[in-house]
């Protein structure tokens, strides 16, 4: 089992690996929050008896949404593997600006 790093733990900081930015953090938290609500929408719409249609198009939304959290968490998964504990230098950071776009709009 591979030795896991606690000294940025202990001193109050985030490992290596989470969300340490507050920027990245905030934005999928946010994405999440949208999620769920969506979510507890269609749990009302079924014990309503809303019709199957407008029930899976809020599905598709919030399984849009999930993809959209999924997708900011690999561009923090790259950033965070890219930045070799000196952040980013701005042609990488934009690139992966793009990446994290691209993404999102055909993913």
């Amino acid at each position: 089992m591979p030795e896991v790093d606690t000294s940025q733990a202990e001193a109050g900081r985030a490992p290596e690996g989470a969300l340490a930015h507050g920027e990245g953090r905030k934005d999928v938290l946010r994405r999440l929050r949208r999620v769920e609500g969506q979510l507890r929408g269609v749990m009302r719409m079924i014990e309503e008896g809303e019709g199957c249609m407008p029930v899976a198009q809020q599905l598709s939304a919030a399984r849009k949404a999930l993809d959209a959290a999924f997708f900011r968490m690999t561009v923090c998964y790259l950033e965070q593997e890219l930045a070799d504990g000196e952040g980013l230098d701005d042609e990488t950071a934009e690139k992966l600006r793009i990446v994290g776009t691209l993404l999102g709009k055909y993913g």
